[in-house]
């Protein structure tokens, strides 16, 4: 009996430090970010809207986009394929660690297009068949990080547009059970610009 609740233990234990490990680290993901800052910004709120801010956003989230890019198939960029190409598992876990400690920054959101993207963000359109935005990325848009639905709040609104639109086209497919292909399929250019702006103002 003490035999088997040593072994129980040890593997606990060794199953804990498996944890530790894999777990990034934002010391040394601020290190490794110095490659990124050029277009997401030092703290990760970038300056340009044609790229992503990465400041606040899910940990999880960013190292599955990471791992994405890397391979190349469902997320094909030519320039993060560039940056990512040499990251091994830990580094992206370390950057993920990084960006998820840093504090976004509030976007500016196109006051007349707010309207209908509030509306269609919180209620969908049910004629159309769009979910509600809010139903995987919360009413805040803090997003869901047990499912990894990604933080949108304060987003750039023309960064956001190009990935709704990049789904519509399927251009963009790294979406689990192509969720996102079918919301934005049955978006019109309107909503897709108008939620984009919405969502640049949330706070």
């Amino acid at each position: 009996m003490k035999t088997k609740l040593l072994i129980a233990a040890f593997c606990a234990l060794l199953g804990f430090n498996a944890a530790v490990t894999a777990a990034g680290n934002a010391t040394a993901g601020k290190n490794k970010a110095a490659m990124c800052m050029g277009c997401h910004g030092a703290d990760g709120n970038a300056p340009a809207d044609a790229f992503p801010k990465l400041a606040g956003q899910h940990a999880a989230y960013l190292v599955k986009q990471l791992a994405d890019f890397k391979v190349a198939t469902h997320r094909n960029d030519p320039t993060m394929l560039g940056m990512v190409a040499a990251l091994s598992d830990q580094d992206m876990q370390d950057l993920g660690a990084f960006y998820a400690a840093q504090t976004g920054k509030p976007g500016m959101a196109d006051e007349k297009q707010v309207e209908l993207g509030k509306a269609i963000y919180r209620g969908g359109n049910i004629a159309s068949g769009v979910p509600a935005c809010m139903g995987c990325h919360s009413p805040s848009g803090a997003g869901n990080p047990g499912a990894k639905f990604p933080s949108l709040k304060g987003q750039h609104a023309k960064y956001t547009a190009k990935q709704l639109r990049d789904f519509r086209d399927s251009k963009r497919t790294n979406d689990a059970g192509k969720m996102m292909r079918n919301v934005a399929a049955r978006m019109s250019n309107a909503e897709i610009e108008a939620v984009s702006q919405f969502i640049a103002g949330l706070k």
